[in-house]
């Protein structure tokens, strides 16, 4: 039995086990490129689908309790089915090595609800986006929505080769009218999209979007730090090797402790006034979870937003990739954030 298909439920059963989640079959599995499928899911009883927001992506849960992130490829308006896309990394985790390998028309998943860690901003005179690889995915809806709304948009997606280039024949109008480009630059990034001449003039009402490897997102980070504040926006596949942010005596992750001398904080919970030590070897979530406060968790590492929390009091100490600056003025990631003040309110 494949580690990815949970034990068999209805609907009805799944939604008294865990409301979030969702019971979905694969319908098609589409070649997209080397080593990139799409995959086609639909309610297991033919119903919609809950609708999503372009940039919004699902949780895939497997057998072994490892959950991974897959952003929705298409038109929000479809409520008839979900697309994702799933790039194989051979020296990954396994989890795409599994789905490569186990999931095919017909299997049975297990799912989260859609939520979107990288919207579009409605505000926004035009959306300039940049896709990096696999960094494509979450772009495809947005394109979808876009172009429904005749918004104006405009993308460069940069790859190694067209062999490893994902949904071309959805692109191709969007090249031929201008409002497309493919940058092709066979492993070596100085022969595709010169990403500081693109990002060196800010045009008024533009807002930036972008998704890819580690290297892109350096590159383009670098070369748009000169944009005004809140119009750039990202979403990254993974954290840093080592979190900048933090500093050698703060805590970064469970197990990660190694001379690590910082001070704790409290938690206090508002509905029911309970006051919790945070010490400085274990996030909140851990400290949650061993006074029997369930809480959800995907990632643990500040990527996909499954525990965002309000507070009510206190000064956090933000660590999460997600959150914008209006969004920290009321919430928390409270698997990887911390407080500054000594103590944090949560509405829980």
């Amino acid at each position: 039995m494949s580690a990815l298909v949970q034990r068999e439920l209805t609907p009805q059963q799944l939604q008294k086990v865990d409301p979030a989640r969702l019971l979905v079959r694969v319908r098609s599995v589409t070649y997209e490129g080397e080593n990139i499928n799409a995959y086609e899911v639909v309610d297991l009883e033919g119903k919609p689908l809950p609708q999503f927001e372009p940039g919004s992506h699902i949780d895939l849960y497997f057998r072994d309790q490892r959950v991974r992130q897959y952003s929705l490829c298409n038109d929000p308006e479809e409520r008839h089915h979900y697309v994702f896309a799933v790039q194989l990394e051979v020296h990954g985790r396994g989890g795409s090595k599994a789905i490569f390998e186990r999931v095919h028309a017909g299997r049975v998943l297990t799912i989260s609800k859609p939520r979107n860690n990288f919207p579009l901003r409605a505000e926004a005179r035009r959306h300039l986006l940049l896709a990096g690889g696999i960094g494509i995915t979450p772009m495809m809806s947005m394109i979808h929505h876009q172009r429904r709304m005749g918004a104006d948009f405009t993308l460069h997606y940069c790859t190694r080769s067209p062999e490893r280039t994902a949904f071309v024949d959805q692109l191709r109008p969007l090249v031929a009218d201008g409002r497309a480009s493919i940058h092709w630059d066979g492993g070596d990034p100085s022969r595709g999209l010169d990403i500081a001449a693109t990002l060196r003039e800010y045009a008024e009402g533009t807002h930036l979007y972008y998704c890819g490897p580690r290297g892109f997102m350096a590159a383009v980070s670098a070369a748009s730090a000169h944009w005004p504040p809140g119009m750039r926006h990202s979403e990254d596949f993974a954290p840093p090797a080592i979190d900048p942010r933090a500093g050698a005596d703060d805590f970064r992750a469970p197990g990660n402790m190694d001379g690590a001398i910082g001070i704790g904080f409290q938690v206090r919970i508002a509905s029911t006034g309970q006051t919790l030590d945070v010490p400085n070897d274990k996030s909140i979530v851990q400290v949650l979870r061993e006074h029997g406060i369930a809480v959800a968790t995907s990632c643990e590492s500040g990527l996909c937003g499954t525990c965002r929390t309000r507070y009510l009091e206190g000064l956090p100490d933000h660590r999460d990739y997600i959150l914008d600056e209006r969004a920290k003025e009321s919430e928390i990631l409270i698997c990887c954030s911390r407080s500054k003040s000594p103590l944090l309110v949560l509405d829980l």
